[in-house]
Parts: structure tokens; sequence; C-alpha cells
């Protein structure tokens, strides 16, 4: 295993958990504005899509992928189920000045599943490992980490574990549930710590994270403590609340609220509005604007927006 920034972290460490059209580039460069946690994750990447597209394809995926020195440290996800592509794609983006790159074993998509990629690759381990062994031939300079699920259809942790332990990664993040559980049923935390005896009893220097329902960082405290585990993987607390990692407390105020979606649409703005389509943008409206009397008429208003300038306008006549 490389020497790498995982080791040098404090414990425990919180991770900003990879989610698709989410932790865009602009979501990443608002956060790290606001209360950046100890690592970053890009959304989820097709190796397949960044060795094979065309060059306005790749063009896309690599404007996607940039990525600010505040953002550092940071982790490009990547998920294939061809060892040739993934090869190729680590290449790509340790040339592109990452600090390491994870391996998504735990998707539950249908449409990434059907291509052997994601939480598929749990049923085929054999094929997970070389996959672990090609990202660190393509890029031997940077770290390999793996997130993925305690099983498929059942906890197979107990041969799941080991099975990844043997090539070493850095860090193996693992959700608190099935693949087949979805996030359907509450994450299972006693599963983490098994986890973590199965590493000592292995007497690797891999890192364990956990993730499921972690709702804020004193709740993340409480489950490393509980768990032995050394880093905590946040995801869904993020949405709406950019202060998620300075442990702050004090509510937001409608201002506050306003404020900072009118910069986070700025960004997305200047970073994206050229590959990805503004609806995605809009996911977060609900989230930063709630809570008050007259949001959800606010909200409808700002949902019509067809265009980013359209979304500042309108924030802005509301400062």
């Amino acid at each position: 295993m490389q020497d790498s920034f995982w080791q040098a972290l404090p414990q425990p460490f919180f991770i900003q958990a990879p989610m698709e059209d989410v932790t865009d580039a602009a979501f990443r460069r608002h956060i790290a504005r606001h209360g950046k946690p100890h690592v970053m994750f890009t959304e989820f990447t097709s190796a397949d899509g960044l060795v094979l597209a065309p060059e306005s394809g790749q063009k896309t995926l690599r404007k996607k992928l940039e990525f600010a020195p505040e953002e550092r440290p940071i982790v490009a996800q990547l998920f294939s189920s061809i060892p040739e592509r993934m090869e190729r794609a680590a290449a790509m983006v340790q040339e592109m000045g990452f600090d390491g790159i994870d391996i998504n074993m735990g998707c539950p998509d249908r449409s990434v599943e059907k291509s052997g990629c994601g939480a598929a690759l749990i049923r085929t381990p054999d094929l997970a490992l070389e996959l672990i062994r090609a990202v660190r031939r393509g890029a031997p300079r940077i770290p390999v980490s793996v997130k993925t699920r305690i099983g498929y259809a059942h906890n197979e942790l107990s041969t799941w574990i080991p099975a990844l332990l043997s090539e070493k990664p850095a860090i193996i993040t693992i959700h608190a549930r099935t693949r087949n559980e979805m996030s359907d049923v509450p994450a299972r935390w006693e599963h983490i710590r098994e986890a973590v005896a199965l590493r000592d009893k292995a007497g690797v220097a891999t890192l364990i994270a956990g993730n499921g329902d972690v709702k804020d960082l004193d709740d993340a405290r409480a489950k490393a403590a509980e768990t032995g585990c050394d880093g905590i993987m946040l995801g869904r607390a993020i949405y709406g609340n950019p202060w998620l990692y300075t442990g702050r407390t004090q509510p937001p105020t409608r201002q506050e609220r306003i404020t900072v979606l009118r910069e986070h649409v700025i960004l997305f703005d200047e970073l994206l509005s050229e590959v990805k389509s503004f609806a995605v943008m809009k996911k977060h409206f609900k989230a930063y604007i709630s809570g008050w009397d007259g949001a959800k008429e606010f909200r409808e208003h700002l949902m019509a927006a067809t265009t980013p300038q359209e979304a500042i306008a309108i924030l802005e006549s509301e400062l």
C-alpha cells in the first residue's frame, strides 16, 4: 500500500460521500468555502467513458472532474468491470493531479450493475481484486481505496472484507447495508465494528470508514467511538447545510440560506453550465429553501427558473 495522505489524517476523519449529480465541481467548491471535510470525493465517474468516449465526451467528463486546490485532498471515484479500462482511466486521473482513486463497489443502480460494476462486484471478488491491481498499475503514485456494502443479499463481511484486505487498499469505506436493502432499512453499524475486527485480525494497515444514516458531526464521532472505525463518511446530511463540517449547531437564518444558495448557483453557472443541465441544480432548492413562512411559495417560484441567471435574479430579489 502506498504511503498516502490517508495515514496522516486525524482520527476520526470525515469524508464527504460521492453522490451522483450532487458532489460535482460547483458543490465541492461551495462546501470548501463554508466548511471543508477532511476528504472530498468526486461523483462516481465511468472509467469506460474516460477511455472510450470521443473527444467531445472526454472533454465533458474531464470538465466534471476538474477541481480547485482548496478541495484537496480529493479522491476521484471510478467504476468499471474491465481491468484494462480501469488501468488506463487511473493513469488519466493520476495525471489530472488527484490525491487518490476510489473504486465504486457498492452502487445498487441496475444500469451500473448490468455491466458488472458497483455492487455487482461483491458477487465477483476475483474481478474486484483485479480492478484494485489495475488501478495500482495505472496510477502507482497515488493510493487506491474501495467503497462498498456489507454484502449483496445478506451480510457477507466475513468473506468479502478479507478478500479486499488481501490487496491492502489504503481504506475501505463500508455502507452499513446490503445491496438489496438499498437505503430502505436503518444502517446497521454493528457491522462496521465487525469489519474493524476483521481488519485487525488480518494485521494490515488498511483504514476502515463507516457510512450510512450519519446525521451530523456529533453523531459521526459517536459512531466512530462505538465501532472503532478510523473515519466516517457523511452523505445526505450535507443537503442544504454547507456548514456541516464546521460542527455548527445554530440553525441558519432565512437570509443565510438564500445567500448560500445564490453562491451555489453562481458556481454552477461558472463551472458546469456548459456540461450539465440546470435541472440537476434544482434538487438542492428544497434543502435550502424551507423552514420559514412563505418558503414553499418562494421555492415554487424558484423552481420555475430555466437558467442559472433567472434563479440568481429571483434569489437576489429576496435579499
